[in-house]
């Protein structure tokens, strides 16, 4: 008689759970390319080709691929999203050379405003950046849009279920003079000051305080314009401030919305970190594996758990755990496992 063997997360594969996690961060959250970790293991004395490590990345994302969904649906039953993009070399197939694809996030982060639902991130790729992906992205989404002033949300606006949220003060830390960053930082004060209060309790003080401040902040803008010169970068970041200023006033009236979109531009630094670290995704369905494990990874670090503990605690259950139930491997639905490590 002989034991049936454990299951394996790839079928017939040889790697266990602790290496294809391993792998998979390295990649995703360590910015390792495959070909310096195939380096790295012969150091050791182990012989791991990289289309090896390339054929398990493939297998593993397509096994977690009912996860990331699960995660989407999450994200995507908010009332309030952060959403930013990224560009992303890609290698085009045929001719050698590259092309530039699209790295989307969309986070749910409510925390500031006393909300205790898990935070969460789902990553999109697309081969472009046509509104056409935005929008596709946001079909079922209903309620506040934090995001930057792209044209492709034009049309997501205008269907009246999303509103338009202030993105931030980005462009006035590029383009303008220190006394609007002077007056913009005094409206940052008062925000360090009710993080995680309850909307309500935000409001209040914000409509008390913060409502003057703006103010006298667009009364300056209209000012400073008039002595600008029309094609100066100064005077475009302010036209631009003026363009969007209904929806800069919305997180006034709404407690539940942040005064910027740094949620989505945080979570975008892994994208950025990596691209010094590699050349180019190898194709398109390179760019969506990317997204799924950039997903799952950055979930866990927003919700303080150490992503390969989490990634390996999934892998040991995934393949032999009920479709209808893959919520249970949610990262704060695995939290109280002590396989896992705080992050600090």
């Amino acid at each position: 008689m002989q034991a049936e063997a454990p299951s394996r997360p790839i079928a017939r594969g040889v790697a266990g759970p602790g290496l294809l996690a391993h792998v998979l961060v390295s990649k995703y959250c360590d910015h390792l390319p495959l070909y310096r970790q195939s380096d790295i293991y012969a150091r050791e004395g182990v012989e791991l080709e990289r289309s090896t490590l390339a054929d398990w990345v493939g297998g593993t994302s397509a096994l977690l691929a009912p996860l990331v969904e699960a995660l989407r649906r999450h994200v995507m039953s908010a009332t309030k999203l952060h959403a930013d993009d990224t560009p992303v070399p890609v290698l085009a197939p045929g001719n050698g050379k590259t092309k530039t694809g699209r790295l989307w996030t969309y986070v749910r982060d409510d925390r500031p405003a006393g909300n205790a639902t898990p935070a969460a991130v789902w990553f999109a790729y697309t081969p472009d950046r046509k509104g056409e992906h935005p929008q596709a992205h946001l079909s079922k989404f209903t309620g506040t849009l934090q995001a930057d002033g792209y044209a492709g949300f034009d049309q997501v606006y205008e269907t009246g279920r999303i509103q338009e949220a202030p993105a931030g003060r980005r462009k006035f830390y590029d383009l303008v003079a220190q006394e609007a960053l002077r007056r913009i930082g005094e409206l940052y004060d008062i925000e360090a000051e009710i993080r995680g209060h309850l909307p309500d309790e935000r409001h209040e003080v914000r409509n008390e305080r913060a409502r003057p401040l703006l103010e006298s902040l667009q009364q300056w803008l209209e000012e400073t314009l008039g002595k600008l010169s029309r094609k100066s970068d100064t005077a475009l970041a302010v036209r631009y401030a003026r363009g969007r200023w209904q929806a800069l006033l919305r997180y006034v009236d709404d407690g539940g919305i942040e005064i910027d979109n740094n949620a989505a531009e945080r979570a975008l630094r892994v994208v950025a970190l990596g691209r010094k670290n590699y050349l180019f995704a190898g194709s398109d369905r390179g760019g969506e594996r990317a997204a799924a494990i950039y997903s799952l990874i950055g979930t866990a670090k927003l919700n303080g758990i150490d992503p390969e503990a989490y990634v390996r605690n999934v892998l040991s259950r995934i393949a032999d755990h009920p479709i209808n139930r893959i919520e249970e491997l949610l990262p704060w639905n695995l939290a109280t496992t002590s396989e896992f490590a705080p992050l600090t």
